[in-house]
């Protein structure tokens, strides 16, 4: 448009050589002037056109964006009717399970009830037995340390007797300790003469010794076997046998552990054995001169033991 105007206006300059200068000086003040105009509408323009461009852009991501949030309102919605209609069902199965389980769990209530007080009586019950248990742990724990001092005052009787017996070490006589107990063996040869009952003086010796050890240990039972071998006695007068002779010789030794007043007579017990506890075979000489002995044997006063046994 303003090039049409441009170009009309300078035909006309053309044509009319009587136009003044003046005119046409204002004239293409005026075309210089609509030439910038026209510039600057061209750029507003063209900014024009951009911010259009970039407006719509805007609106697509925009839609893309309320397409978007629609779909997931629509989810939502179709959940939450979902949710709602599923939590109906369950107040009503509620509703309906409350209504008739009333009498089940008054029923289940009163079960509990039951075994609550049933588990109360075996705790009880088993806090009793826990007392009783704790009770014969510590009697259990008094009878090992008894067992233990006896024990312990069996070796010491039984290092006595070895220390006050040294003496006849060699001549038949040993000393041992074993089941509880201490052990004084002494072969024939040592006190009796063969068929006899009489201790000889070497024999009595010993006997004294062991009277001496006896005295100082007043709580000590005392059993004193007589044995012999399996040979039959031919001797004549008051002896009928091996049980006689066995007998006899326990009670010859009884007699003289009593002579030592400090040794309680009724702690003492004589029996007879015969043949029939050999400590080895009868075949051989060695063998019966093993098995013809007098065996004291010496055993703690058990009464303390047997009472915690009975308590139990």
């Amino acid at each position: 448009m303003i090039k049409k105007i441009s170009v009309g206006l300078l035909i006309l300059a053309l044509s009319s050589s009587c136009v003044s200068k003046k005119i046409y000086n204002d004239l293409e003040t005026k075309f210089a002037d609509l030439k910038k105009e026209n510039r600057s509408i061209a750029d507003e323009n063209a900014a024009l056109l951009a911010s259009k461009k970039q407006l719509e852009t805007e609106k697509a991501a925009l839609q893309t964006n309320l397409d978007d949030v629609n779909s997931n309102l629509a989810k939502v919605q179709a959940d939450y009717a979902a949710a709602k209609d599923k939590m109906k069902i369950m107040q009503d199965s509620y509703a309906a399970l409350e209504k008739n389980s009333n009498e089940s769990l008054e029923a289940n209530m009163k079960k509990n009830r039951e075994l609550l007080a049933q588990l109360d009586a075996k705790a009880k019950a088993l806090a009793l037995e826990q007392e009783k248990l704790n009770v014969s742990s510590q009697r259990l724990k008094e009878l090992e340390d008894l067992i233990a001092a006896k024990e312990a005052s069996m070796k010491k009787l039984k290092e006595t007797l070895s220390k006050a017996l040294n003496g006849f070490e060699g001549k038949g006589l040993t000393v041992e300790q074993k089941n509880g107990k201490v052990y004084v063996s002494m072969e024939n040869k040592l006190l009796f003469n063969s068929g006899s009952w009489a201790v000889g003086s070497e024999g009595k010796k010993a006997v004294v010794e062991v009277g001496k050890v006896l005295g100082d240990n007043p709580d000590i039972s005392v059993l004193i076997e007589g044995h012999t071998d399996n040979d039959p006695y031919e001797g004549s007068g008051p002896i009928a046998d091996n049980w006689d002779l066995s007998t006899k010789r326990a009670t010859a030794i009884v007699t003289i552990l009593g002579e030592n007043k400090k040794v309680n007579k009724q702690n003492l017990t004589a029996a007879g054995r015969s043949e029939y506890s050999p400590l080895a075979s009868n075949a051989s000489a060695d063998g019966k001169a093993k098995n013809r002995r007098i065996e004291i044997i010496l055993t703690p006063r058990l009464d303390e033991i047997s009472k915690m046994l009975n308590d139990f």
